[in-house]
C-alpha cells in the first residue's frame, strides 16, 4: 500500500507532489528546503542554518513514521553554489553515525524555492 503524508509542521501546497511517500519498503521524500516551512524561513541565506533546518525536518518526518537518520540510504544535495559545499558537509555529518553515511549525490543547481541555498532529498528503509 502507498501512503501519501503531508508533515503538519509544513504548510500544504497545491503543486502537484507529496512531501513525504511510503511504500511497505522505503519512505522517500521530496525536495525539502528551507522556505517550505515557516521556522526555515527565518534562517535563509546561511547555508549551515539552513543545512541544520532541512535535516530537521527530516528527522521530524521520519520519526512520524518510526524511523530515524540510520535508515536513510540514499540523499541528493542540492547547492546553489558548490562553494557552500564544506559548510554544508560539515553540518549534514553530524547526523549520521561516523562511517555510516548514506550514499550521496551532491550538485550545484541554481534557483531553488524562495531563494534557499541548500535542497535535500532522501529515501530511507522501512523496518520490517
Amino acid at each position: 500500500m502507498i501512503h501519501h503524508f503531508q508533515p503538519p509542521f509544513m504548510p500544504k501546497s497545491d503543486a502537484p507532489y507529496s512531501p513525504m511517500v511510503l511504500d511497505e519498503n522505503y519512505a522517500y521524500l521530496s525536495g525539502l528546503v528551507a522556505a517550505d516551512f515557516p521556522g526555515g524561513q527565518a534562517v535563509l541565506g546561511d547555508v549551515e542554518k539552513e543545512t541544520q533546518a532541512v535535516m530537521t525536518a527530516i528527522g521530524r518526518m521520519l520519526s512520524e513514521f518510526n524511523l530515524d537518520m540510520g535508515q536513510i540510504v540514499r540523499v541528493d544535495v542540492h547547492l546553489v553554489t558548490l562553494d557552500d559545499f564544506d559548510a554544508m558537509d560539515d553540518v549534514y555529518r553530524e547526523f549520521f553515525e561516523k562511517d555510516k553515511y548514506p550514499a550521496r549525490t551532491t550538485t550545484q543547481s541554481a534557483g531553488l524555492f524562495g531563494g534557499s541555498l541548500v535542497e535535500i532529498t532522501c529515501m530511507a528503509r522501512r523496518r520490517r
